[in-house]
């Protein structure tokens, strides 16, 4: 059982970063010092508490081309875009700051003569935050920012494939003066350690993001014991295209919602169901699109799209598109010299976009989740038909509904099974909406209303007057 962290550069195979993992005892010492901390840090004042978290986002906003760079060469994603990524994460910050007050406060009963009645909200103690690779700030800043707010301590398992976001992280909750072990790094390489170092006693509650098959082995690895584990999982996420849209105007977004980081999102389209009457037109339109697309190197500011983040990923998502093409599928990509000049290259996990049409639900790309630039497109003759494949599915995250009757929009989207659903846009969390998954897309929520409910308990107080 292998806790090394060795870190490969998506783009040039280059080894970035090798160390040995966070061992479970080391863990154990580390969780003993975070639960201690917990104790002082629980009485700080909210006030306090959001003005370090408000340095920390400064120190970080100061430093992020530094950080933008670091980040592409970690998990390949084209440097035009990821300090985009760490100021939404500041932005989804900020909102859960500017909530924390009426989020936190005590809830209270009704009215009784002789007596005061309340709810307060208590934080839970010392919180695992594991966050994904994929948008390590942004995942990362869902949960861990609340989780400090609400009066927590918290130990971060950054992804094996960004451990440097980890540190650079921790660095700068540091320097704004969070004090010492509330904020601490574990960099663990291996499932099997993490499954056990969820099982510590002085861990009080788990935070996940990451794949639906990690999310159940934190289940079952906590299973024996009542701590509370939420989850932010993988997805299938469909979009529907009636035939009443601007076609050129949807297969640009739905291109975007594809492709976008290489299609390495827990809410990227992964299927896309066209009415038949604009279906030839909308393929057509995506092959147009796509052939404006640049697969290269991610530090250059012209590409759009970089390498999948591992030769593990780069199997999985070509076995998807070779199970959909013995099965019928017609590839549909367009002619691209990038695409075709990258996926030559001897070095760099580099997948070029593909379009698929001719698809059905027998295919592992319309039922499993695919997690690569592959952009599956299936006719379909009526809402009806659209809604019920949409549905057809173990996953239930984010869903796209895209035409120009919203009346008739919503009355759709009523009827899919997703945690989130959105009308003529896709691929959008918003700070102020609950991100939840539905079936094996996750358990729990963040964001939104309801995103300090995770980092919380509830107790009562029943005060009779002497």
């Amino acid at each position: 059982m292998s806790n090394q962290i060795r870190t490969i550069n998506p783009a040039t195979h280059e080894i970035i970063f090798d160390q040995p993992g966070t061992s479970v005892e080391e863990a154990r010492k580390i969780a003993i010092t975070s639960k201690q901390a917990f104790q002082s840090w629980r009485t700080v004042s909210l006030e306090e508490r959001i003005s370090i978290v408000k340095r920390a986002l400064q120190i970080i906003d100061s430093r992020i081309d530094e950080l933008a760079k670091e980040l592409t060469i970690q998990m390949g994603r084209p440097i035009r875009y990821c300090a985009g990524e760490i100021k939404t994460a500041a932005l989804r910050a900020e909102h859960m700051i500017k909530i924390a007050k009426e989020s936190l406060a005590d809830l209270p009963g009704e009215p009784q003569e002789g007596f005061r009645r309340m709810v307060k909200q208590v934080p839970v103690g010392t919180v695992l935050v594991a966050s994904a690779w994929n948008y390590p700030y942004l995942t990362t800043v869902n949960a861990l920012v609340p989780a400090l707010l609400a009066g927590n301590t918290v130990l971060l398992r950054p992804s094996p494939q960004v451990p440097i976001f980890g540190q650079r992280l921790a660095e700068a909750f540091n320097e704004a003066g969070l004090p010492k072990d509330v904020l601490q790094v574990l960099q663990i390489g291996s499932l099997d350690v993490l499954d056990q170092i969820a099982q510590i006693p002085e861990i009080q509650s788990v935070s996940f993001t990451g794949s639906t098959a990690g999310g159940i082995r934190l289940r079952e690895a906590t299973a024996k014991q009542v701590k509370p584990v939420h989850l932010e999982l993988g997805g299938n996420d469909p979009a529907y295209v009636r035939p009443d849209v601007d076609v050129k105007s949807v297969a640009e977004n739905l291109v975007d919602g594809a492709v976008f980081n290489s299609g390495q999102s827990c809410c990227s389209v992964e299927r896309v169901y066209v009415h038949e009457k604009v279906y030839d037109e909308f393929v057509r339109c995506v092959q147009k699109e796509l052939k404006g697309y640049k697969l290269g190197d991610p530090l250059d500011q012209t590409t759009t799209t970089g390498p999948v983040v591992s030769a593990i990923a780069k199997e999985k998502i070509q076995s998807h598109v070779d199970d959909a093409l013995k099965k019928g599928a017609v590839n549909a990509t367009p002619q691209n010299e990038s695409f075709s000049l990258a996926q030559t290259s001897q070095k760099g996990n580099f997948v070029a976009p593909v379009v698929l049409t001719n698809v059905n639900h027998d295919m592992l790309t319309m039922r499993e989740e695919t997690f690569g630039p592959v952009m599956p497109i299936m006719k379909v003759s009526s809402d009806e038909e659209a809604v019920a494949l949409m549905n057809d599915s173990d996953y239930g995250l984010t869903a796209s509904v895209w035409t120009k009757d919203i009346a008739r929009g919503e009355e759709i989207i009523d009827q899919i099974e997703a945690g989130t659903v959105f009308i003529n846009r896709c691929d959008y969390p918003a700070p102020d909406l609950a991100w939840t998954g539905w079936k094996m897309s996750g358990l729990g929520c963040t964001l939104g209303p309801r995103g300090y409910d995770g980092f919380v308990k509830l107790k009562s107080y029943h005060i009779k007057n002497a």
